[in-house]
């Protein structure tokens, strides 16, 4: 499953691809990847 989650840069909620789970310094957790359409990072704070 595709996880989404919003690009800066196209200003736009887009899918993310190459997705892995991280752990931030808070403790929270988070997927990591790539905007699909222009490839900038982006974080998804999960729940």
């Amino acid at each position: 499953m595709a996880e989404i989650g919003y690009c800066v840069k196209c200003k736009a909620k887009k899918e993310m691809k190459d997705t892995q789970q991280v752990t931030m310094k808070n403790k929270r957790q988070a997927m990591k990847g790539k905007c699909t359409a222009c490839g900038t990072g982006m974080y998804k704070i999960m729940k």
